[in-house]
């Protein structure tokens, strides 16, 4: 019961920018479709991991992959990025959860509308750990089909 409010009032990101990008685009989501805060976290979450990772991300989840996949640090840190990404997918499917929007019955007609109200209400962008502006949030709901 503790770990709700922590979670919900943001007290454990007070005094430090929040990375996490992908919890804006959820939550139009369910502005526009009544979806599942975690079963559509889920379905995003591997396509937006997949979208922002590249050189200046890697150090992230190759730390991720390490800590909580227990993936060999020793193989090259791009081999374990991604197959950290895959382990969570992996891990989500493993729930018996959609993970597709199409399960869970978003099609491709709003989610233009919903990309623009992601930028609109983050001014421009959305994230700090990689920005991200229109067309790679479009991109990422696009994937999640």
């Amino acid at each position: 019961m503790w770990a709700a409010p922590l979670a919900i009032n943001n007290l454990l990101a007070y005094g430090k920018d929040s990375e996490w990008s992908v919890h804006p685009l959820q939550h139009e989501l369910s502005a526009h479709y009544d979806v599942t805060h975690g079963i559509s976290l889920a379905i995003l979450t591997p396509h937006w991991m997949e979208h922002v990772l590249d050189e200046n991300t890697l150090f992230k989840f190759r730390e991720y992959g390490i800590n909580v996949w227990d993936i060999d640090p020793n193989i090259g840190d791009m081999e374990i990025a991604k197959e950290a990404i895959e382990r969570t997918r992996e891990f989500f499917k493993s729930l018996d959860i959609p993970m597709t929007l199409r399960e869970i019955g978003i099609e491709e007609e709003k989610l233009e509308t919903m990309a623009r109200a992601v930028i609109d209400h983050n001014g421009g962008r959305v994230g700090n750990f990689k920005a991200l502006d229109y067309d790679d949030v479009l991109t990422i709901y696009k994937k999640a089909l």
